[in-house]
């Protein structure tokens, strides 16, 4: 990697009242291993571990906000009780201590979650409509008016007391066919009330929270949001076909009350809407079309994209993605980086990359995907 590349990822970057040290951010990974959801020190130890290496921002996995059905994982850590707040107390202390910052990602699943799994077993899984992200089979019950609006305050609640206890930002998982993403997309939004209909239509429950979020923090408290076009279960799914589209919906979004968007792509490299842009990526087309900071993220380091099928056969870093990565960040096309399983592999990957140490970097495994250390 290039001096010229170092660089533009060392370059420091303010977000609201959040100065980051330079552009490299850790991505929200799920790694189960929050007993009873509560972090513990080793909850801490593993983030500590990555500020200290040079990560300029953590965003933590995702952590479920305070509704029965947000999650269906016993060791997912919550967000809500003194229990769980006072273990992301501690881990935010301990990420402060290594001069890094930290946000959490507040989370519910909605109809992703799994009917009898704790850590409510008797909670139903809920979604705007009902409907499966396979969008033809009914999985769980609708969502009413009083719901959603629990629902809101549970995300500006969580919101508040990630300001209380010291986190330096706080981000909303849209992305991935979660609940809030299931509200934007039409296979799982059938709703005729306000909540449901055009694309527009379809951001009022993202547009809610995000409001409540902000009336809920202070003016200059980042709030983030992240979003995808892909699912969980299908990589070829479109939230938008179109930039039109996509402008329809990020518009009432940053319009809300927004900091930045953090836009979730499986490969960075690739262009959105090639017809329209033949470089633009996700995020780069949120930073033209909303002029917010925008976090891009999709197999940052990696030599191979995600396949659960073939890990471990040639998921390899690749030093090269990250100089072209690096280029397009010094063009502007993106503000900040996020990286997943290439900070899971190696713990000190931003310093070394920062360092220009390629050399060094570790490859990501499977092994190193059950370590998670």
């Amino acid at each position: 990697m290039s001096a010229r590349a170092a660089q533009a990822l060392a370059r420091p970057f303010a977000l609201g009242s959040m100065e980051l040290p330079n552009r490299l951010v850790m991505a929200p990974m799920t790694r189960g291993q929050s007993p009873d959801g509560i972090p513990d020190e080793n909850v801490a130890a593993y983030y500590a571990r990555r500020a200290a290496a040079g990560t300029g921002l953590i965003i933590t996995e995702g952590t479920y906000i305070d509704d029965p059905s947000a999650g269906d994982g016993k060791n997912v850590p919550r967000f809500h009780e003194e229990g769980p707040l006072a273990g992301w107390r501690d881990v935010v202390t301990a990420v402060h201590e290594q001069g890094g910052k930290i946000m959490p990602q507040l989370w519910h699943v909605g109809i992703q979650r799994r009917a009898g799994k704790p850590p409510v077993p008797e909670a139903p899984s809920v979604g705007p409509s009902g409907i499966a992200l396979d969008g033809t089979r009914q999985a769980g019950e609708d969502l009413s008016l009083a719901d959603i609006e629990r629902l809101v305050e549970a995300f500006a609640e969580a919101a508040g007391q990630a300001e209380r206890i010291g986190f330096d930002g706080v981000e909303l998982h849209g992305a991935h066919g979660y609940l809030i993403d299931q509200f934007l997309w039409e296979r799982t939004n059938r709703r005729t009330d306000a909540y449901g209909g055009s694309p527009v239509e379809r951001t009022r429950f993202a547009a809610d929270i995000v409001a409540a979020v902000r009336e809920r923090v202070s003016a200059d408290f980042p709030v983030v949001l992240r979003f995808s076009q892909w699912k969980a279960d299908n990589y070829d799914a479109k939230l938008a076909e179109t930039p039109d589209e996509l402008q329809r919906i990020l518009a009432p979004l940053s319009e809300a009350g927004l900091d930045a968007f953090h836009a979730s792509g499986r490969r960075y490299w690739e262009p959105e809407f090639p017809e329209s842009d033949p470089d633009l990526n996700i995020g780069g087309w949120a930073r033209k079309l909303t002029g917010k900071p925008v976090i891009t993220v999709g197999s940052v380091g990696l030599d191979a994209v995600f396949d659960p099928a073939t890990l471990g056969e040639g998921a390899g870093t690749n030093v090269a993605s990250v100089e072209g990565l690096a280029e397009r960040l010094e063009r502007e096309e993106f503000d900040l980086v996020a990286v997943g399983r290439a900070l899971l592999a190696d713990p000190e990957w931003s310093r070394k990359v920062l360092d220009g140490r390629e050399t060094e970097l570790v490859p990501f495994t499977r092994e190193a995907m059950s370590t998670l250390y």
